[in-house]
């Protein structure tokens, strides 16, 4: 949800290289964005009444059966924030905040099945629960998804890779460190983070389209990393390539397979 749609498009015009679809107004002005044609994320101007409320973006994990992924969340620990919805003929969604305190969408697809590319500039490269107690983050996760977890040594104190049954795609849930400073004093949350084809780059067009930067963009062992906020203050990461002379390997520490 955003304040103003024509400068948030503006905004990841600039930084991502989206191109949108024309604003609907039977779904609130909804809007995909696109590259290469294909739909990556959504926006949509705030809900009347609801001017006030905090912009995030909102990660949507999928289901089969919202009705019962619904109530698993809620036997798991989980409060319902908006209940489950028909969006016309593009699906169902709900949302909830897991026992960490962290919302979450839950989509059940019907015409529209969420962002259908992958690899790229602009593209969702990784969606990441940063929260202060990881192992009921996981267990809530794997009862209601059948999240496996992989330990990784990254930047933070603690951190996981999941993987959703059936794939080999997922994401991660872990625990900023303390010298983290713009996830330290963020609450639990779901964080997205786009790829780019230049992490530089990006935080420049950032600041230059009216965003701000959360910190300097910083290497972590996969790619360079930069934390950023939009127009409205909303978080969000984007990664790019790994520098060709980074050779500090200490964030594979730990590393169990």
């Amino acid at each position: 949800m955003v304040s103003d749609l024509d400068r948030s498009q503006d905004f990841y015009a600039a930084v991502l290289g989206w191109r949108f679809t024309p604003s609907d107004p039977a779904f609130g002005g909804y809007c995909n964005a696109l590259v290469a044609g294909e739909p990556v994320a959504g926006l949509s101007p705030g809900l009347p009444g609801a001017e006030d409320d905090p912009h995030a973006w909102a990660v949507y994990l999928a289901s089969d059966d919202l009705a019962a992924t619904g109530r698993a969340a809620v036997a798991a620990g989980a409060r319902p924030v908006l209940e489950p919805v028909r969006v016309g003929d593009f699906g169902s969604m709900g949302v909830w905040a897991d026992p960490t305190g962290a919302a979450f969408g839950v989509w059940q697809p019907g015409r529209h099945t969420g962002f259908s590319v992958v690899g790229g500039h602009g593209t969702v490269a990784w969606c990441e629960l940063m929260t202060r107690d990881q192992r009921v983050a996981e267990r809530f996760y794997a009862a209601v998804f059948g999240y496996a977890y992989q330990e990784l040594g990254t930047r933070h104190e603690a951190y996981a890779a999941f993987t959703v049954p059936g794939s080999e795609r997922g994401g991660g849930i872990g625990v900023p460190a303390p010298d983290v400073d713009p996830l330290r004093e963020a609450p639990p949350m779901w964080w997205v983070c786009f790829e780019v084809d230049d992490a530089e780059t990006a935080a420049e067009a950032v600041v230059a389209a009216g965003g701000s930067l959360l910190g300097e963009p910083e290497e972590f062992g996969y790619g360079e990393l930069v934390l950023a906020a939009g127009p409205d203050g909303e978080r969000f990461a984007m990664t790019g390539p790994r520098s060709e002379d980074w050779d500090d390997h200490s964030w594979s520490r730990g590393l169990r397979r």
